[in-house]
């Protein structure tokens, strides 16, 4: 059974997919590492982010394998090295050229093919996986959001004002609504939760109902 995850930034589900896989005792498949390892690898080669026909060419040759919730070049373990601001703020460039993200949902359908799974990320249900069991558009309001990420951020040590951490926001929510390709959009079967005033806990339980109800 697959299980999409889908929403805007800040709506929590990456840590909400990690959970309900934990919970249902199901794979969970992060495809946001895929696309920073394959940009990783772009910027070890110094490939030309500009070149798109360059990009595409060049990610149909990478070996990339998702093993046990680590992302794999080859036989490099390189889950902790595609967090960097580097990656970060090159990524776009490989997730906006249609030719990289059809390679790299069909390694994520080949990922997925006869296993009980839970993927996420903004267009896996609509796009990815139009055939998944039971689908998900997680979201809440964009303050709610932004108030969740100045948390986060604070966590780690970062301090910035509810309007910047906003501003970043929207300006993010209407780049992924506005992609060519992989843009955000919940399914027309998805079945979508606004989390606000839910605690994390609520959103789980309803998510794990929602799952075990398909498998019945």
């Amino acid at each position: 059974m697959i299980v999409t995850i889908d929403g805007p930034a800040g709506a929590g589900k990456s840590s909400i997919a990690h959970q309900v896989a934990s919970r249902l005792e199901f794979e969970f498949l992060d495809t946001g590492a895929m696309y920073r390892a394959a940009t990783l690898a772009a910027l070890r080669a110094q490939m030309d982010l500009s070149d798109t026909d360059g990009l595409a060419e060049f990610v149909g040759t990478l070996n990339l394998a998702w093993k046990s919730n680590t992302i794999w070049i080859d036989q490099e373990d390189v889950s902790g090295l595609i967090r960097t601001p580097e990656v970060t703020r090159s990524i776009r460039y490989l997730a906006d050229v249609p030719a990289v993200r059809s390679r790299l949902s069909q390694l994520q359908r080949q990922i997925a093919c006869g296993r009980n799974i839970v993927t996420e990320g903004r267009d896996q249900g609509a796009e990815v996986f139009p055939d998944a069991e039971c689908k998900i558009f997680l979201t809440a309001s964009p303050t709610e959001r932004a108030k969740r990420r100045m948390r986060q951020l604070a966590d780690s040590g970062s301090y910035l004002s509810l309007e910047d951490v906003l501003a970043a926001q929207n300006q993010r929510d209407l780049e992924d609504r506005m992609r060519a390709v992989g843009r955000l959009r919940a399914a027309d079967d998805a079945v979508v939760i606004n989390t606000d005033g839910m605690l994390p806990e609520q959103v789980l339980d309803q998510i794990v109902d929602l799952v075990r109800s398909r498998l019945d």
